[in-house]
C-alpha cells in the first residue's frame, strides 16, 4: 500500500482551509423598522466603493406597503463634506448591453431638499427593477461625482426582493 504524499495532504488541507474560510456566499441584508410616520419601512443598506475607490452609502428602500407595484427608492449618500450632489441629476444605469436613467427624486423628499449638506441624492428605482428579470451586476454613473459605482449581483437580488418583502 502506497503512502500519501506530503505534498497532496498539504493540498487537501488548503482546500479545507479556503472552504472553511470563504462563506458560500452574501447574506441579504433587508431591514425591516417603522419610519418616521409609524408606517413599515423596508430597506437594503450597503456599503460600495467607486472605482475611485470612494466609499458609498447605497440604499434601495420601500416607503409603504408590500405588493408587486409598490415604489422602491434608492438613495446614495456621501460622506457629508466630501461630495456636494447637484439635483436634478439623473442616475445613468448599466448592465451589460441594457441602460436605464433614473429620475433625480431628490427635491421631492423636504428632509433632503432642506438638507444643506447635499450629499444624498434618491432615485425613483421601480422602472429599473420592473425590467429587470435577473440579479445582473449593476453599474451607476452619476455624471459629475462618479463614473462607475459597481452593484453586485446580491445587492441586485435585494433589491428586487424590496417590493414583497412583509415590513414590521
Amino acid at each position: 500500500m502506497s503512502q500519501p504524499r506530503p505534498t497532496s495532504l498539504v493540498a487537501l488541507l488548503l482546500t479545507l482551509l479556503l472552504l472553511l474560510g470563504f462563506p458560500a456566499g452574501a447574506l441579504a441584508q433587508i431591514q425591516a423598522s417603522p419610519d418616521e410616520t409609524g408606517t413599515g419601512l423596508v430597506r437594503s443598506l450597503e456599503s460600495l466603493r467607486d472605482l475611485d475607490y470612494q466609499s458609498w452609502q447605497v440604499v434601495a428602500y420601500r416607503p409603504g406597503p408590500a405588493g408587486p407595484d409598490a415604489p422602491v427608492v434608492l438613495r446614495i449618500v456621501s460622506y457629508p463634506g466630501r461630495v456636494r450632489l447637484d439635483h436634478p441629476t439623473s442616475l445613468q444605469v448599466r448592465a451589460g448591453r441594457r441602460q436605464w436613467r433614473l429620475e433625480d427624486i431628490t427635491l421631492a423628499s423636504p428632509k433632503l431638499a432642506s438638507d444643506n449638506r447635499a450629499a444624498a441624492a434618491e432615485f425613483d428605482l421601480t422602472p429599473l427593477l420592473a425590467d429587470l428579470r435577473l440579479n445582473r451586476p449593476l453599474r451607476l454613473e452619476l455624471p459629475g461625482v462618479f463614473v462607475e459605482l459597481p452593484v453586485p449581483p446580491y445587492v441586485v437580488a435585494e433589491w428586487r426582493s424590496l417590493p414583497d418583502e412583509p415590513s414590521t
